[in-house]
């Protein structure tokens, strides 16, 4: 199937074949991908310990609430 350069698919499937080759050619690529990989782990662990933190912090902040009674007694 042949896509025009002009389109936005055709574009896309172009700059896709570049970075596949790029891949397949280049010995280091795999590194890279192995750093990414764990730079990527080590952002997930960090986002889960802040969110973690953030959970607590909110948790024990709603327990401290007073919470009115209505008028109708519930």
């Amino acid at each position: 199937m042949k896509l025009p350069l002009t389109s936005p698919l055709g574009l896309l499937v172009l700059h896709l074949r570049v970075r596949l080759d790029r891949a397949r050619t280049s010995p280091e690529r795999g590194a890279s991908a192995v750093e990414w990989v764990i730079i990527t782990a080590v952002l997930l662990a960090l986002a889960g310990v802040v969110g973690w933190a953030i959970y607590n912090f909110v948790s024990e902040a709603a327990e401290d609430l007073e919470v009115p009674e209505l008028p109708d007694g519930t």
